[in-house]
Formats: structure tokens, sequence, C-alpha cells
């Protein structure tokens, strides 16, 4: 060993204790099952997952079980600036909303499980340094003393003389300082970045065998890229990539298609230390077309729909954003749900050819969508267990309500639910409210009513005093039409539609105007399910207190 060299690494890193060989030993391959995968997903501790973020992890997630391998959540902080109070729990908090929780990895803002952590990058100092120390001692890294002033003089000059732009060759400046000006300059106490002393030719070719995109050829790295920060002491992206993965024993790097450019310097890095690589998954962007027609990348800034927090409020049932996901993830998994409308989500398996690399189209509607089709297909008591959940958090007000009326509330959910098309109103758990507000009276206070198609007063409580008094049968729904008919007959409305549209002057109206007149008296609205279901439910004291509530609004 160059003595030299030892002197120069023991000033970088005097605190490293320990060899590269002692953590393959503290962290040896995993004993998993042929074919199984291990993934992660490594956000900043911002504290917000986006959309983009939770279909990464959802696909990472998705991967790893689908082998019955291993799915850990890695915290990378080394852009300390963007770290925020409790940013981690806000990171759990949004994964657990979508049932997406690790087998390995953190589980609070300080709690972790696994065997292969820690997994906050900021408390992996000490294993970084030891890889980066090994660099220096095999004449691989060396210490860099650039300021920020001549770094942009140099990229100036390159781009004055259209070069590349980067720190190489000629221009990698620090790299020809002898061993002895590194330790002088270490010791005058002059700040140092660790740099790779790259051994890469430009003009050499590499192949990224890419799991979602397939062969992309690039030139070989030559950047003596930074892989030590100076001021916090913590690793670049790209270095701690390597560290983590590795010992991590990441079989798969899924990740945005912003990194496929930087693969040649992972490729490097995997290569110098012969440890081997992960396969990578270079997935497209998800996108959106804004108001003015332009495709743009999904915005947790501009776009509400961004933020998974938005849909946890809005009370979109977290199995339709995943199956929502995974119409986005797979091509090939709309076809499949059509042909397995019953089928539970684990049994379809990802793959990763059907994987788009051309970016997602972020569809909003067609995720509203597809929760209207699941709420339609869940049974009245989910529906009543799901929204409880939901408004205790969100409405205490409605939530009273159903713990109050749970027998009736399940009664109304259950209007037009156990058919063989049942209604599609429901969006969400949020909207369900202004689907039924009016079938609880503590709600059908102050409300205002939507126009019939019978306007005049005398008209109205004549109708409505005879429906009442005469014709309303509630004990069979046939019946009960054919009486609503009979009533019609009497007071001059058209019981057949087809003899009223053939001589309408004959006629005040039809059945379909007095049963909407009914509807909203009861209701405020003119659209709602079964109307003989609702009367059912109201009974005829309610509906006598809305009939007379209506007749003098």
């Amino acid at each position: 060993m160059n003595t030299k060299l030892q002197e120069l690494a023991d000033l970088m890193f005097p605190n490293v204790t320990k060899t590269i060989e002692d953590y393959e030993k503290m962290y040896p391959e995993r004993d998993l099952k042929e074919g199984a995968c291990v993934t992660r997903f490594a956000p900043s501790p911002t504290g917000f997952v986006h959309m983009g973020s939770l279909l990464s992890a959802f696909e990472d997630y998705k991967v790893a079980h689908d082998t019955n391998g291993v799915f850990c959540l890695r915290i990378e902080d080394t852009d300390q600036k963007r770290s925020v109070e409790n940013g981690i729990q806000g990171i759990l908090n949004d994964l657990k909303n979508f049932d997406i929780t690790p087998d390995e990895g953190m589980i609070s803002e300080t709690e972790s499980i696994g065997n292969y952590g820690p997994y906050i990058q900021s408390e992996r100092m000490e294993i970084y340094h030891t890889f980066a120390k090994y660099l220096v001692l095999h004449d691989l890294a060396y210490p860099c003393f650039c300021t920020a002033s001549e770094l942009d003089e140099t990229r100036e000059i390159q781009e004055l003389n259209k070069e590349r732009i980067g720190y190489y060759g000629s221009f990698a400046k620090c790299r020809s300082l002898t061993i002895d000006e590194a330790i002088a300059k270490i010791k005058a106490g002059e700040e140092f970045v660790v740099r790779l002393k790259s051994p890469g030719n430009f003009n050499s070719k590499i192949v990224l065998h890419d799991e979602v995109r397939g062969d992309i050829e690039f030139p070989e790295n030559d950047l003596d890229i930074v892989l030590i920060k100076s001021t916090d002491k913590l690793p670049t992206y790209h270095f701690a990539h390597l560290v983590d993965d590795h010992l991590m024993r990441t079989t798969h790097v899924m990740r945005g298609e912003e990194w496929i450019a930087s693969f040649p310097i992972h490729d490097q890095l995997f290569s110098i230390f012969n440890f081997k690589k992960p396969k990578y998954a270079h997935l497209g962007l998800v996108m959106k077309i804004d108001e003015t027609g332009t495709r743009r990348k999904l915005s947790k800034r501009k776009d509400k729909e961004a933020s998974v927090e938005f849909y946890h409020k809005e009370g979109i049932p977290k199995e339709a954003v995943k199956l929502y996901l995974m119409t986005i993830a797979n091509s090939n998994f709309e076809e499949w749900l059509d042909n397995n409308p019953k089928g539970d989500l684990n049994e379809f398996k990802f793959d990763f050819k059907k994987v788009s690399a051309s970016g997602t189209l972020f569809d909003v509607s067609k995720l509203f969508n597809i929760s209207k089709n699941y709420l339609s297909k869940q049974s009245a008591v989910e529906i009543y267990n799901n929204l409880l959940k939901w408004t205790e958090e969100f409405d205490k007000e409605f939530y009273d309500l159903l713990v109050k009326y749970k027998d009736y509330s399940i009664n109304i959910f259950n209007i037009e639910r156990e058919n063989e098309k049942p209604r599609k109103d429901y969006i969400s758990y949020k909207s369900i409210r202004e689907f039924v507000f009016y079938m609880y009276d503590e709600l059908f206070e102050n409300i205002e009513y939507e126009q019939a198609k019978i306007t005049d007063k005398e008209e109205i409580k004549k109708i409505l005093d005879v429906y009442y008094n005469e014709y309303m049968d509630l004990n069979d729904k046939d019946n009960w039409f054919i009486k609503v008919k009979e009533m019609c007959d009497k007071l001059g409305y058209a019981s057949n539609i087809k003899e009223y549209k053939k001589n309408p002057e004959l006629f005040k109206g039809n059945v379909a105007d007095v049963t909407g007149l009914i509807r909203v008296a009861l209701t405020s609205k003119n659209n709602t399910p079964d109307l003989y279901e609702i009367q059912k439910l109201l009974d005829k004291t309610r509906i006598k207190e809305r009939f007379e509530k209506y007749i003098n609004c």
C-alpha cells in the first residue's frame, strides 16, 4: 500500500475504523428464493408524497411482493435543505393511506425494521466515508479544493469553446495535484470535496439494458464527479446510490427517466468496486394536459391532484386509487380487470414489458370514474363502515348522524345497490353526503328546492293532498305506481307517456311531472334514486311533514 496515499486517506477520513469487508459481513447477500426482487422507495423527507412518487412506491411495492421479495423504504436526506420537521412521518402516513407499508426500512421518524440499516442516509456517514476512503487508498478518488468561482470560470470557458460541460481531463485541475500538495492544503484547513478519479474514456461505449426501454448506448463516464460534499461531508446521490443499493442488496432500481443520463456514472462506480450491478427500470414521467392544452409534468406546486393527501381528504377509496395506478403502470391491466371484474389486485402480476416508456398522462376524470365503479360494487354495509371512518376524520356532523341512525343509513345506501346494474352516483366518500343529505331531517333545514315541472301553488297543494290522503300506497311498489297513475287520470294528467306525447294539449301534464313533483317535495331534488324506496324509508309521518314544508315554502 502506498504510504503517502495512506497518509492522505487517514487525513481525509480520520474517524474511519472499518473496512468494506467489515460491511460486507454485516450486510450479507439476502437469503431469498431465486427470482425474488429487492426494491426500494427512497424519497427525501419533505413530508409530502405526490402522485408520481406514489406511483413509483406502488410499482416498487408490487414488484417486490409479486416475487416474494423485499420492499424497502429508505430516506434520502443528503440534501439537508429539503428536509422538514416530521417529514418522514408525513411520507409514512401518505403511504399507509394506500396500504403501502415497507417490509424493511423506516416505520416512524426514529424507528426502523430490518437488518440492513440505518435506513436514513445522514445516519450512514461512517459507511460512505469507509467506501470513499477505499477509493483514495487505491488512487481512485482525490480531494478537490476548487472554489465555486473557479468552477464557474471553468464552465464559462467550456461554454465559450463549445466544450462538454463538466470536471474532466485538463479541466480537472485538482486531479494533477501531488499527494504532498493535497496533504498540505488539508493541513492548512482548506475545504475540499472528494472526487472520483474516473478511469473512463468518453470515446468508449457502454450499454444499459433497461427493463422498460431495452438497450440504450452511452459514452463511458469520464467525469470526476463529486462523491462526498465539503460542508456536511454527506455523499452525493450518485455515491449514496452505489453504497446503499449494494449493501442493501437491491436487485431492481426503479426510478424516473430523468436519471437515465446518470447511468454511466453509476455503472462505472459499480464496476470500480466490482459489485454486482442492479437492474434498472427508468419509468416515464407522470404528465398532464393543462388548461392551455400543453402537456407538462404533473406539478405538486401547481396541481392539487398531484398531492396524495388530496385523495384522502376527498374520500376517494384507496383501492380505487391503486386500481388507477395499476392502469397507468401496466398497459394490459385494464383488459385483465375487464376479464376479472372481481379479481384481487394481488393476482395481477406487474410486467416491465407493459410499462410505457414515453410517460403517463394523468387523467383525474378517469380516476374518478374508476372510483365510481368501485363504490358501486361495495355493499351497503361496506359503504357505511368506510364512510364512517372517513367522516370521523373529515365531517363530524355527518359522522354523528351515521352513528345515530346506523340501520337507517345502511338502508339508504342500499337503495338501487343490489341490482344487476347498481347506481353509480358516488364519486367518493365525501360526495355521498350531497346525494343522501335529504334523507336526514337534521340536514333538511334551510334547503333550496330545485324547480319541478308543476309550479302553480294551488295545483301543487291539490296534488300532494290527494296523493297523501287517497293514493299513497307504500305496501307494494307495483301497486304504488298503479295508484299514482289512477290519481293522474283523476286530476287531468296523462298516466301514459306515449298518449301524452301524441296529444299533449289534452292534459295538464303527465305522470312523470306528478312523480317529479313528489320527488322534489320530499328531497328538494329532481334526480334521486328510486322514489318508492325513498318514501318507504321516510315513512308517512315524515312524508306529511315534508309535503307541508314544501307547500308553505
